[in-house]
């Protein structure tokens, strides 16, 4: 069964050699870059990526269907630029499209967030649909994007490494930079925010990552990364009722 690994990229160069590198075992691996103004483009060219350009628009969903029209495989795997495969998660990979016992996979994902890999907390539990065949169902929603299908999902149990956010400062622009997003997407979808979404939705969101979900147990990095959590969820809804004055 051929598989093709899809990643969506902007301005990736430091990350696309070892990303594309830890899926060579995939029949084809198809870049989609939204403009990058880096050397993306020429580095997953020289490691054999099929590449074009397309703007993103700020849109994740229409840009993944897009990819599943245009990808050779009959699977299909979503990555990110700075996520890996590691040897465990690829034998489970060649495993699952072999055996064709689902038509889906959900996938673990596991942060190393300053110098620690979190294991807990609201990134402990993260999983969502990364692999399916080719039309098993469709991509929704602009950000915070999920697939949605009738088939048979299956688990992997090995999760993909996820090299995020190295410093404070990239996570702040991150935070920044996804809550708006984030604010657009609940704005078109006709969610709206109040006093009472922006300060206790935030602390619920913190209380959920760092106690209920036993954040603590990763330490400094686990409160820390609870506390952005918090903020995410303040920006959004804040940036959303900001949206409704206009």
């Amino acid at each position: 069964m051929k598989l093709t690994v899809v990643i969506l990229t902007k301005n990736e160069e430091e990350n696309i050699r070892d990303c594309i590198t830890s899926v060579d075992f995939a029949d084809e691996i198809f870049v989609i870059d939204d403009d990058s103004s880096d050397n993306t483009r020429e580095v997953a060219t020289d490691l054999g990526a099929r590449v074009i350009k397309r703007s993103l628009d700020n849109n994740y969903a229409k840009q993944k269907n897009f990819a599943l029209k245009k990808v050779k495989g009959e699977w299909v795997m979503f990555l990110d630029a700075d996520e890996r495969v590691s040897e465990a998660l690829k034998k489970e990979i060649l495993d699952a499209v072999k055996k064709e016992e689902y038509s889906a996979y959900e996938f673990k994902r596991i942060d190393k967030f300053l110098g620690r890999w979190l294991k807990y907390g609201d990134i402990g539990v993260y999983r969502d649909i990364r692999m399916m065949k080719k039309n098993s169902g469709k991509w929704k929603r602009r950000v915070h994007e999920y697939f949605e299908t009738k088939v048979k999902v299956g688990k992997l149990r090995s999760p993909i490494l996820h090299y995020s956010h190295p410093t404070v400062g990239k996570l702040i622009d991150s935070t920044n930079r996804w809550s708006s997003w984030h604010a657009g997407a609940n704005y078109e979808e006709g969610k709206r925010s109040s006093i009472l979404k922006i300060v206790f939705w935030p602390l619920a969101k913190f209380i959920d990552s760092y106690i209920i979900r036993r954040g603590f147990i990763d330490g400094m990095n686990g409160f820390v990364f609870a506390i952005f959590v918090c903020l995410h969820s303040f920006l959004a809804w804040s940036k959303l009722w900001l949206l409704q004055r206009k």
